[in-house]
């Protein structure tokens, strides 16, 4: 019996989306926010990068051109890309505690986290869903998914930039230096 690689990664980001938001609970309390506006820019990019991966809607005209044949090379780095990414992602997740946010905050007691995955890229959980979703743009294979990582990356781009403003605020010439010391996204380049 075949085993059905696309079905396997969608139940795997449902369960992800699903754990993550009850593991939110354990979060501190904010005591800074970034503002409704900014929040809807964000979502106004992330919602439809996502929608444009899990959905034949969008495979229309150049959209729908193949770049990449399905495989069983293309559904084995699917699936590799996606636990990976998954793993990296709740790895930060655990090395931030109660810092976590889904939105972009200020803690109460905040501190900066640069261990783990934080000492690898400053983003590191962007840079999981990020991988997990290439994941799934090598098993669509056609250009719209791979045109929705590109989206996604100006989403994450979008959040980080303010949560970089909020943290060089909240930790001055300490989060400068980590700034200056470690990448944004991907290890040594960006």
């Amino acid at each position: 019996m075949p085993i059905d690689i696309r079905g396997w990664i969608y139940v795997s980001w449902v369960c992800f989306f699903l754990i993550w938001m009850i593991w939110g609970i354990t979060a501190k309390r904010a005591v800074r926010r970034q503002s409704a506006r900014s929040r809807l820019v964000q979502a106004a990019l992330l919602v439809p990068a996502f929608w444009m991966l899990v959905t034949p809607a969008f495979r229309v005209g150049p959209l729908g051109w193949r770049i990449l044949q399905h495989s069983a090379v293309t559904a084995y780095a699917a699936v590799a890309l996606t636990a990976i990414g998954f793993g990296i992602a709740i790895w930060a997740r655990l090395h931030l505690g109660g810092n976590w946010s889904a939105n972009v905050t200020v803690k109460q007691d905040h501190r900066l986290v640069q261990s783990g995955p934080y000492a690898i890229v400053r983003h590191p959980i962007y840079t999981g869903m990020s991988v997990a979703a290439l994941g799934l743009a090598i098993l669509n294979g056609d250009l719209r998914s791979f045109l929705a990582i590109a989206l996604m990356v100006v989403g994450w781009r979008e959040k980080f930039t303010l949560e970089e403003a909020f943290m060089t605020e909240q930790f001055g010439e300490e989060y400068r230096k980590y700034r200056r010391q470690v990448k944004a996204l991907i290890p040594f380049l960006w």
